[in-house]
């Protein structure tokens, strides 16, 4: 299932541009036009991070960051039109797990979103096992197993391989895929996502010539097959 962000911002073009944009990279997004509005969704649906802007039209965004952490620990990434100091200090001294002030680049704001879920433990990669039939994959120890036997593959691999299942039954791009691994920390990916890809499904499926589980999508991408029969 796909981590839930919400992003709470007055700036209703901005918030249309997030939410599409982190959609297409494996997130489920919505928006919050308000600081009252959003507690109020956190209240019904605890999201897995909330993307906050400071200027809003009720609240401030300190006070919002404020209340949300008063009842809750979910990840916060301020935004806000102010570069100065004393405000990121404020707000990450009232909960806040990181400031970036705007104007930014969305690709930025996917890394940073990405790096305070992965420090925080928020999303599917950071816990439990995923089951995919006879194939395991399991976060924690980061191993990968069919049948019960270990599956042999580089850590690229396998953070490839859980980028993949997370996005279960969605296309994943090859631009996508680099920036995930990139967002991690990775200094030395200097393969072809494709290599890896090839060595993947050495490792997991029964006939890697043939395919079944990681599917090519010309001109696309990627798709991982929830069920073995899911072939694109």
């Amino acid at each position: 299932m796909a981590e839930e962000i919400l992003i709470v911002d007055d700036d209703t073009r901005l918030s249309a541009m997030l939410c599409d944009y982190l959609s297409t990279n494996g997130f489920a997004a919505r928006a919050a036009a308000s600081a009252h509005a959003g507690l109020d969704d956190i209240r019904r649906k605890a999201p897995d991070a909330v993307i906050l802007d400071v200027m809003l039209p009720d609240l401030d965004g300190f006070e919002t960051c404020r209340r949300i952490r008063a009842g809750s620990d979910v990840p916060i990434l301020m935004l806000t039109a102010k570069g100065e100091e004393t405000d990121r200090i404020v707000g990450l001294e009232l909960g806040a797990d990181d400031y970036l002030p705007k104007p930014f680049s969305p690709r930025e704001l996917l890394a940073r979103l990405r790096a305070i879920l992965r420090r925080r433990g928020g999303g599917v990669a950071a816990g439990r096992v995923m089951r995919f039939g006879r194939l395991e994959i399991d976060p924690a120890s980061r191993v990968a197993r069919v049948d019960g036997h270990d599956c042999a593959m580089t850590g690229h691999q396998f953070d490839l391989l859980a980028a993949l299942a997370e996005n279960a039954g969605r296309i994943v791009s090859r631009e996508q895929l680099m920036d995930r691994l990139k967002g991690e920390g990775s200094d030395a990916f200097d393969r072809s996502v494709d290599v890896h890809i090839s060595r993947i499904r050495a490792a997991i499926e029964d006939d890697p010539r043939h395919p079944r589980r990681i599917i090519t999508v010309r001109g696309a991408g990627y798709v991982f097959a929830r069920r073995q029969d899911e072939e694109r």
